[in-house]
Order: structure tokens, then sequence, then C-alpha cells
């Protein structure tokens, strides 16, 4: 009987992703670092507040954040968990609308304003457009989310981070997908005179050809479309019935199922 595993984009078993909230003056020095060593993320904003309490302006959120995510953090950032529905809907529909505006794409995806959430708010994020969102957790691990409309992360940037990341450089198991999220607000490195910290993580976690650099929507979508190949009985053949490649590792191989393509597998 084969041994058949998902693998991230080529072939890759660990992925890295990093999240940011608010949008601060300080993320244009966090996205010079990052992109300065091709690491990738996530950036949750709020249409409502921009130019407002050191916020970025709106008319530079398009080219600031190119080969990035824009994701929402609702609109003028309360704690959603102690508003009436009638509220909490258009705070998160009018951050959609204004961020989508200046992204040019769908936005479907969010990080809970003050880490506020609760049962019922996450219940309705599937009918307001969002395919995930990220709480303040950290779980200290690298798995990926039983759910992600409460996504945890690994940790905080101030959680021990380099010792973290020396932990997952050193992973080797290839039938184990690892996760690496690291979560925070780029203006936490002007409170803590820390931006060593951030070089330093940059440095040592970017250019690394066994690790997959990711949005947190890209690894959404790319999880949907692994979970969703279509095996007969025997694993013989596989058809990616969506329009993203997918990995897979037969028996060790590693192959590429083109999106709409029905493969053999000897």
């Amino acid at each position: 009987m084969k041994t058949i595993y998902w693998c991230f984009p080529g072939g890759r078993h660990k992925a890295l992703t990093l999240s940011y909230d608010d949008g601060k003056l300080a993320d244009r020095r966090l996205v010079e670092i990052m992109n300065r060593h091709g690491i990738r993320g996530t950036f949750h904003l709020n249409a409502g507040k921009f130019g407002q309490d050191g916020r970025i302006e709106r008319d530079e959120v398009s080219t600031r954040y190119a080969g990035h995510e824009i994701a929402a953090h609702s609109f003028t950032h309360p704690t959603l968990t102690r508003m009436p529905n009638e509220l909490i809907v258009p705070q998160l529909l009018e951050d959609r609308r204004g961020l989508e505006a200046l992204a040019g794409y769908p936005v479907r995806g969010m990080s809970y304003p003050n880490g506020a959430v609760n049962s019922p708010i996450a219940t309705m994020l599937p009918s307001l457009g969002f395919a995930y969102a990220r709480t303040t957790v950290s779980t200290g691990r690298f798995d990926l989310p039983e759910d992600f409309h409460r996504w945890p992360a690994t940790c905080h940037h101030n959680q021990d981070l380099m010792a973290r990341a020396s932990e997952f450089n050193a992973l080797h198991k290839t039938h184990m997908p690892y996760l690496f999220y690291v979560w925070g607000h780029s203006y936490e490195f002007d409170n803590d005179d820390n931006w060593e910290l951030v070089e330093a993580f940059c440095a040592q976690m970017g250019g690394r050809p066994d690790i997959w650099y990711a949005t947190n929507i890209e690894i959404v979508d790319y999880l949907d479309a692994a979970r969703s190949l279509q095996f007969t009985v025997d694993c013989d053949r596989v058809r990616n019935p969506g329009a993203l490649p997918v990995w897979i590792s037969v028996d060790g191989l590693i192959r590429e199922i083109p999106g709409g393509v029905m493969m053999t597998l000897s």
C-alpha cells in the first residue's frame, strides 16, 4: 500500500508566516526588513483609522504591503465581544470594503481587535466572507490550526523568538507539516527598543530552501486545495479539481498535481 502525504509548495514540509496588527508607522520599517530577507506575512488594518494615532496613510497601503496580505482588523478597532451584532457586522464589512478598495482583491482574513472572540462571532465570520481569523493565543508549537476562525499563533515575537526559530530549523520529520506563525505589533519594536530582534530573526529564517514563505490566506487556500484532492480507492490516480497546484509525496517521491488535472501515480 502506498504512503501518500500532501506537502507545502515545492514539496516542503515547513511554512513560515508573520502576522502584524494595527498598521502603525513602524510597519514601514518592519516591511522593509521582511522584504530584504524574503519573509512574507499578513498585515491587519483598520480602514477607519488611517492617518490617526500614528497609523500609516491610506494612499500608501497598496504599495507598502505589496507582496504581503492586507487583512481586516475591524473598521475602528472596538472590542467586538461587547457589541451587538448590529454593530459587529458593519465593523467587519466596512473594514473589508475600505481595504478592498485599496488592495484591489477580496479581503478574506482578519485578526480579532483586542484579541476578543467568542463562539457567536467566530461562527458568523464565514457568512461575512472571512476564511480565517487570528486570535492572540500563542501555543508555543508548530501545529496547523484545528479551527481557522480561532487561529492561534506559535508565539508573539517577544516570546523566546530566537529559541523557537532554532527549534523550528532543527525539525526534520518530513512526514509532518510544520507551521511557524509569529504575531505582534510593529510599534512594539519601537516601544521595547528591540528592532535587532526582528532583524536577527529574519536574517536567520530567510532564504532557507526547506521553508515556504507565505501569507496567512495563502496557507488557508493551499490547505483547502490539498484537502480537496480526489484519489481513487487504489490511489493510482489523483484529480486536482481546483486551480492551485498541489504537491504530494508518494512513497517519498515528490509530485506536483497541477490545477484541473487528473494524474496517474505510478
